[in-house]
């Protein structure tokens, strides 16, 4: 499912539930020695398909550590994202010679719990989300913005190891065309030897019983696609 947001140089790993048998190496068991059972589950699953995704590349198996935020520690030169929700965990990977950043998120297809989109948005975004109501009435466009946000947040931390706020990034969602714009209002971060990154465009689904976002940044990044979208 997530794959058809992906490009061709990104391999992807996916289940829709905690298959038997799956294990962790003793580093990994570390990081969830005193977490509930579900999260257990969750993590597990997720360092499976990241472990599945990263064969896919043509590289062995080996422990997948966590950073300060719990970022997932991909090995040199990978790129990569995970996510999960209920009854669905998923792993996407790219060699850092094909793309600068990648993020990805699932969420389940419903509506956002009272109160959450407020304290994730600013105004200027819940108007824009009545656009995409009229547009297409049946889509929890709630969480997809939400979704989307956690996208970009995923693309931003690995790439720059600096903290990104709900409201650090304005989300502009194309209810039509499947695809979303994303201006950040904190400093834009300059790349060694690449480009200067101040937004991110990415892709968006519902699929499944899923809502599915993901986010690319390629190696040569054109800053005029979301300078119109600044606060």
């Amino acid at each position: 499912m997530i794959e058809d947001l992906l490009s061709a140089s990104v391999e992807v790993a996916e289940s829709l539930g905690d298959p038997p048998g799956s294990e962790l190496f003793p580093e990994e068991e570390l990081l969830v020695a005193h977490v509930v059972e579900q999260r257990r589950r969750e993590f597990t699953t997720g360092r499976r398909c990241a472990r599945q995704a990263l064969a896919r590349l043509g590289l062995p198996r080996t422990p997948l550590l966590a950073g300060p935020r719990g970022e997932p520690l991909w090995p040199d030169g990978v790129v990569g994202a995970i996510s999960h929700c209920d009854g669905y965990r998923a792993a996407a990977v790219a060699r850092r010679s094909d793309l600068l950043a990648l993020g990805m998120d699932a969420e389940p297809d419903g509506p956002l719990p009272d109160g959450v989109l407020d304290a994730v948005t600013v105004a200027g975004e819940r108007a824009a989300l009545a656009n995409c109501r009229r547009a297409a009435p049946g889509v929890c466009w709630d969480r997809v913005l939400f979704s989307a946000k956690e996208s970009v947040y995923k693309a931003w931390f690995p790439l720059t190891g600096r903290p990104l706020d709900f409201l650090d990034a304005f989300v502009r969602l194309d209810p039509v065309r499947g695809v979303f714009s994303a201006a950040l209002t904190v400093p834009a971060h300059r790349v060694a030897d690449g480009p200067s990154i101040s937004g991110f465009t990415g892709r968006w689904a519902v699929v499944g019983g899923l809502v599915l976002t993901a986010v690319m940044v390629p190696h040569s990044v054109n800053p005029a696609r979301w300078q119109h979208m600044r606060l």
